[in-house]
């Protein structure tokens, strides 16, 4: 199938859930991605900041870019004048970069928290007690330049669907106890990212709003 065939299915799949698409675009070409474009998809997901500059550059200017990759304070800068959102916040002391950069260009930049929720060491994120101290400390509550509109997660990369849906379903209620403590009057705060090509349909069920899915969209590497 081709990727206007490919996303055909998956928008009907979850346009009657209003759940955003994100379609993952890491090491795909810019040709693939305008074909993605053609066929209405306006949403992409980027993790390398420089592939990202590089396609920002020449595709359309309509594109929303979402970074989704662990990101490094001493690239902020390079993002901060078109980025949409960045999906992997996991520190203070990068939303404090973010909020400088953005600052520059008087922007405010939308961020999601992102969540340490996998049973693995590889994934990046802060965890639960983090991420309440992040909230209530006096250097967040300055931060004029950013804005949190949710949470991110990964879920464990594994075919055990039960850990999965776990996982899934504590990152929801963590985020339904941060809006009710820290944004119950933010309409801005509503945002939950989680679900990938392998379990995005779960991730649907648990009560995600926005899916990042990349080889579902663009076929395998």
């Amino acid at each position: 199938m081709s990727i206007s065939d490919n996303l055909e299915k998956i928008k009907k799949e979850t346009d009657s859930v209003g759940v955003t698409l994100v379609a993952v675009s890491k090491t795909k070409s810019v040709t693939e991605i305008q074909e993605a474009y053609d066929a209405g998809q306006r949403t992409f997901g980027e993790n390398q900041v420089q592939e990202l500059r590089d396609k920002y550059e020449v595709l359309p200017k309509d594109i929303e870019w979402h970074m989704i990759g662990h990101l490094q304070t001493n690239k902020v800068k390079y993002l901060a004048p078109f980025i949409k959102l960045i999906q992997s916040v996991d520190s203070l002391k990068l939303l404090q970069e973010i909020n400088k950069q953005a600052s520059k260009h008087d922007r405010i930049i939308d961020c999601l928290l992102q969540i340490y929720i996998a049973d693995e060491e590889t994934k990046f994120g802060l965890a639960y007690d983090e991420v309440i101290e992040l909230l209530r400390s006096d250097e967040f509550s300055i931060l004029k330049n950013v804005r949190i509109v949710g949470l991110m997660g990964i879920a464990t990369n594994t075919d055990n669907e039960k850990l999965i849906k776990e996982e899934f379903y504590e990152l929801k209620t963590l985020f339904n106890g941060i809006k009710a403590s820290f944004f119950r009057k933010d309409d801005a705060f509503k945002e939950l990212s989680m679900g990938m090509s392998s379990d995005y349909k779960i991730a649907i069920e648990q009560g995600s709003t926005m899916i990042r899915l990349g080889s579902t969209i663009f076929g395998s590497r």
